[in-house]
């Protein structure tokens, strides 16, 4: 826990004041508290957990349960309106910043985006659905996605058109 918490601090600058990263520390906490063992101190700590994150959904706005599968070097770049699912799994060096939803398509079907490494993800964008987000993708500013993007992919737009990222020549 306290590994991925050092990562976390320096993936967030080193700033401690930093809300995004009090969400992660919550998520790391709600994370290890499954560790524990006896029971009754699991269960103890299982309740200061939903106490912590209740608090940082109030202060900071950001939905971050410890369900969530996230890679090393997630980022929290800007606060408040962030909603993530449950069954949402993001990789490795995945940006996210204000207003940001990635959750599910359907209340029925709870099957939330799989998000591949170094993604960046735009203000407003809503990512939806049983989808797979490749890697090395950028979701422009308040797009809707709901459908998968491939890899090296730029998903612009409502509903979002997928282009390919242009490659930069080498000078």
């Amino acid at each position: 826990m306290f590994d991925n918490i050092r990562q976390d601090l320096r993936a967030h600058g080193g700033d401690w004041a930093a809300q995004g990263f009090w969400a992660l520390l919550v998520y790391r906490f709600g994370r290890w508290r499954y560790q524990v063992r006896p029971a009754l101190l699991r269960k103890l700590f299982s309740l200061l957990y939903k106490v912590l994150y209740k608090l940082v959904q109030i202060i900071t706005g950001i939905e971050l349960p410890c369900e969530v599968v996230l890679g090393p070097h997630f980022v929290i770049d800007h606060f408040g309106g962030i909603v993530i699912s449950g069954y949402a799994r993001f990789g490795a060096n995945c940006r996210i910043r204000n207003g940001v939803v990635v959750g599910l398509k359907n209340p029925q079907n709870p099957c939330a985006p799989h998000i591949g490494d170094h993604v960046d993800i735009g203000a407003g964008a809503k990512v939806l659905g049983d989808i797979t987000i490749g890697n090395n993708v950028s979701i422009g500013a308040n797009a809707v996605v709901t459908r998968s993007v491939p890899d090296n992919c730029l998903a612009v737009g409502n509903p979002a058109v997928i282009k390919p990222k242009k490659k930069v020549a080498d000078a």
